[in-house]
């Protein structure tokens, strides 16, 4: 089958999401790695994907651990500048595809309100065909659910979509429903793949 859409993960893929990198210059390495040992922010940080209330969450967990509550307030105060820089490359490969007129969507865990800011930030975020956020469809990857979600909203499914995500366990879980994907670790071969599919040419991906 041809590939009818292409579905964009966000984090990682079109932005950088490295909070560990945000810490490090903003309370040191050392600090950063002990806090990061003592309180699983990422799990924190899926209760956000999933719906829950975004200052709700990082603050009842800044309570909870007193210790480390001024730091753990900076992942909601200054939850912007955790979620930076843009990736320029896979940005221009968006609208390359969208101006040779293929369908584009993301599929992204993403807060409620934390997807809200970004897009105050990203305009490319606003330019998908179709959106599916993990706390909007309160469920996230690699859960079944939410690629039953795109699947439902576009109509397509199995390989007429191609997914690119950084993580394994996400490309995993839509390779098992059948949907041709790639494991995004870098622009540059996701670059090729598109070519490699012939969604652009090598100068449209350039």
């Amino acid at each position: 089958m041809t590939i009818q859409a292409v579905v964009f993960d966000i984090g990682n893929v079109l932005i950088e999401w490295q909070p560990e990198r945000w810490y490090d210059a903003r309370i040191g390495p050392e600090r950063r790695r002990a806090m990061f040992a003592a309180i699983d922010l990422h799990a924190m940080n899926d209760r956000v994907d999933r719906g829950e209330g975004f200052r709700d969450v990082i603050y009842e967990a800044a309570e909870a651990h007193p210790d480390w509550a001024d730091e753990i307030r900076m992942w909601h105060d200054h939850w912007l500048d955790l979620a930076t820089p843009a990736i320029p490359r896979s940005v221009r490969l968006l609208r390359a595809l969208r101006t040779r007129g293929v369908p584009v969507h993301a599929l992204t865990n993403f807060g409620v309100e934390t997807f809200a800011l970004a897009r105050t930030r990203y305009d490319f975020l606003s330019e998908f065909d179709r959106t599916f956020v993990s706390g909007h469809l309160r469920v996230i990857k690699p859960d079944a659910g939410i690629y039953v979600a795109v699947e439902d909203g576009t109509g397509l499914g199995g390989d007429a979509l191609l997914f690119a995500d950084d993580r394994a366990e996400n490309i995993a879980a839509a390779a098992a429903r059948g949907w041709r994907t790639h494991h995004f670790e870098g622009p540059d071969g996701w670059a090729d793949r598109l070519v490699s599919e012939g969604l652009l040419s090598e100068q449209e991906a350039a």
